[in-house]
């Protein structure tokens, strides 16, 4: 399996077939006198920040950081044992909400977009 041609950038699907993002990073364990091993997937803007460099990856720290807290400042990760199936989309076998990757886009909608007239 080519893991960036098969994975990154693929359409996150939960369980239940909820579009949860794409795929952003991979993170390996390495190991000695053994292959590097697969142990989880990253999804979030941190980790596509990253791909651009270290300036964008502090600047979105900083911003989730400072708009989120503390836990929006780190990229969410999914076990690599989470994954049931790759194919068109890379399948999950969790709930999107069991892990904390809607929670950027819940906590705009209870305090940005609920303020806003007609929304």
């Amino acid at each position: 399996m080519d893991l960036l041609r098969d994975v990154l950038d693929k359409q996150l699907v939960d369980r239940n077939g909820v579009k949860m993002g794409k795929v952003d990073g991979i993170v390996a364990e390495l190991r000695p006198n053994s292959p590097p091993r697969v142990v989880a997937i990253e999804v979030g803007a941190i980790v596509m920040a990253r791909r651009f460099g270290r300036r964008p990856k502090r600047w979105i720290t900083w911003l989730a950081s400072r708009l989120g807290g503390d836990r929006h400042s780190t990229p969410h990760r999914v076990a690599w044992s989470a994954v049931r199936d790759i194919g068109v989309d890379v399948e999950l076998d969790v709930a999107v909400t069991d892990t904390g990757i809607f929670d950027w886009q819940d906590w705009l909608r209870d305090r940005v977009v609920s303020k806003i007239p007609g929304a």
